[in-house]
């Protein structure tokens, strides 16, 4: 395992696209988020694949979300998990569920976190972390 040196510690770790992933966050940098649809089954996954999770076809193409959502589930982080991470506590990671059915992890923007109920409406916000990366969050709808 790499060790992690002291100066890193207080950089957050950011994604690192591969080519299965390579659409979904550049659909990010476009302002979008990316869903895949089956071809062959219909089905609509979060996050990219090589194949359909529920056939295994290979016929899936990205089509963007409406970026609506429900909170699904959520926690509030009081204790930051690491150096990169103080300042922003308390934070509300989400658990949302997409208009489109998927769900997916993210954390809340523009909203207080003790605010946060399930079933809450939220929409999708694209924030730049970096000259190349975009992160999906959510803000109350």
């Amino acid at each position: 395992m790499r060790r992690i040196e002291p100066h890193e510690a207080h950089v957050k770790p950011l994604p690192a696209p591969d080519p299965d992933s390579r659409a979904y966050w550049q659909g990010l940098k476009d302002g979008r988020l990316l869903l895949q649809y089956c071809a062959n089954c219909g089905h609509v996954q979060l996050y990219q694949q090589a194949i359909c999770r529920r056939c295994g076809s290979d016929a899936l193409e990205h089509r963007a979300a409406s970026g609506r959502g429900l909170v699904h589930s959520f926690s509030v982080v009081h204790r930051a998990p690491g150096p990169a991470f103080k300042h922003e506590t308390p934070y509300a990671v989400l658990l949302v569920e997409l208009a489109e059915g998927p769900r997916m992890i993210s954390s809340l923007v523009d909203g207080d976190p003790m605010a946060v109920e399930f079933d809450m409406p939220v929409e999708l916000v694209c924030e730049r972390v970096s000259e190349e990366v975009v992160l999906p969050r959510f803000k109350p709808a």
